[in-house]
């Protein structure tokens, strides 16, 4: 299995150029391209996929059975049923159902070496290109997307990880949404199997299991596990804030106040972690006559310092006893939550998507400072809806994600926004303390200037979907 250190997988546009991560000391070949063609194969009833195992044929690697934590490889033959051991292995799972062809793939690969001067592999980008058929459902469906693979050789140290994970971003990248191709093509169909009376239920139990698998992440020093602890208690937060009224208000209401503590713990932590990698990024944009001094040497001192001191504070966080009470809060909670019908998740997602729209009224007229604080409320208001809208996703149909893609898209354009306004107060701060240590900070007010100016094209962006939003494709009972 690859670890989450050696590759990382990216969405890009199908219209967009192929990303060009050449760079000084790294250059880019010439793609090998192929096709791939592979079947996926499933119950009728998705049983496979609702366990998190997939069954492909694939006319480049033959038979392969995907299990949690290990995968399983076949020869590939003439007949396309499914072959015998494979069948008996999953019997557990099919209890004899028939296993048939659920979804055809063609992927046209594009593959890209980076080597270094000496020729030395540093990384491989697949830039697949792909055809997807639903084979499950009553009518055809197809669909066409984009999917970039970046996977790193073991020698390859983790700034070059960052390096290349900037530069895509630069060029439109964005983080896969999906795990894997067949879940995007079948979308809802094998989550949709689930009763609209599991679905709260389930969403919160999915927040707190990944609230305890980061927690582990955290304690054994993974990458990006303080970034992950604080989305899952964040959208546990969000989520009991939200539907309080179906879960026990008194009860969730405590839960919630303890995760808003919890964030606040991890929060500092997370945020040096984002100013400074954003800040990095930034300064690899000014051009070098305009750099003076060691700045990079200057931040990389004092972004250290943070993060050793933000790192062990979320760490006494986690080794006290109101976290322990606090899982232990949740863990009960969770036992008691009752099952609840469609109908009843309607109000609380309407209520959600007032106060967003109530929230963005407020902006009018503001300018300056009071501007940037309503601008975070309105983005936090979103982010709340957002998250109202997955939880009940598995039951809505596509006017409720068309609804909240649309409302995804203010709230990224809005933290792009509050990003800037905090990298301008810590850039002030380096400013401030960097000349009184003799530095040059030219640089700073250089970025402070250009975060200004950024900032401005995004509220303009921002104004365009907030349109979106009020004039866009929503269900009609979110109208009421």
């Amino acid at each position: 299995m690859r670890s989450a250190q050696s590759e990382r997988k990216y969405e890009l546009s199908l219209k967009a150029r192929v990303p060009q991560l050449a760079s000084k000391g790294i250059t880019q070949e010439a793609p090998a391209e192929r096709t791939l063609e592979t079947v996926y194969y499933d119950t009728k009833d998705f049983r496979l996929t609702r366990a998190g195992i997939a069954l492909r044929r694939s006319s480049d690697t033959g038979w392969s059975l995907r299990l949690p934590g290990q995968e399983l490889r076949f020869p590939l033959d003439d007949d396309p049923k499914t072959p015998a051991p494979i069948a008996t292995l999953l019997r557990a799972y099919t209890l004899d159902r028939k296993l048939r062809p659920v979804a055809q793939l063609r992927t046209d690969r594009f593959t890209h070496r980076l080597a270094d001067a000496s020729g030395r592999t540093l990384a491989t980008l697949a830039d697949d290109h792909v055809t997807g058929e639903f084979l499950g459902g009553q009518a055809l469906h197809l669909d066409r997307w984009r999917e970039l693979d970046v996977e790193f050789s073991p020698e390859s140290g983790p700034e070059l990880l960052d390096r290349l994970d900037r530069t895509l971003r630069k060029r439109g990248a964005e983080d896969a949404w999906w795990p894997s191709k067949l879940e995007r093509l079948i979308g809802d169909a094998a989550e949709g199997k689930r009763g609209s009376n599991e679905v709260l239920p389930a969403y919160l139990s999915e927040q707190f299991e990944r609230l305890r698998r980061a927690d582990l992440g955290f304690r054994v020093g993974e990458d990006d596990s303080v970034h992950q602890l604080r989305v899952a208690a964040r959208k546990l937060r969000s989520g009991l804030q939200t539907f309080k009224s179906l879960v026990g208000k008194k009860k969730a209401e405590a839960v919630a106040a303890e995760l808003k503590w919890l964030g606040g713990e991890l929060a500092p932590a997370r945020d040096v972690e984002v100013s400074q990698a954003r800040l990095e990024a930034c300064l690899d944009e000014v051009p070098p006559e305009l750099l003076f001094g060691p700045l990079r040497q200057y931040l990389t001192r004092e972004y250290a310092r943070n993060s050793q001191t933000e790192l062990a504070r979320a760490m006494d966080a986690l080794s006290g006893n109101r976290y322990a009470t606090l899982l232990r809060s949740i863990a009960a909670l969770l036992d008691t939550i009752q099952p609840v019908g469609k109908k009843a998740l309607r109000k609380p997602v309407r209520k959600t998507a007032r106060k967003l729209y109530r929230a963005t009224a407020a902006t009018e007229g503001l300018s300056g400072a009071e501007l940037e604080k309503a601008l975070h409320n309105v983005r936090k208001k979103a982010k709340r809806a957002r998250y109202a809208a997955d939880a009940v996703r598995p039951v809505f149909g596509k006017k409720l994600r068309t609804w909240r893609k649309n409302v995804k898209a203010v709230q990224g354009t809005l933290g792009e926004h509050q990003d800037t306004v905090v990298d301008r107060e810590a850039l002030r701060h380096f400013a401030i303390d960097g000349f009184s240590e003799n530095q040059n900070t030219f640089a700073f007010g250089l970025l402070y200037g250009r975060d200004e100016a950024a900032a401005r094209g995004l509220r303009d962006r921002f104004a365009e979907e907030w349109r979106t939003v009020r004039k866009g494709e929503r269900p009609a009972w979110l109208k009421a």
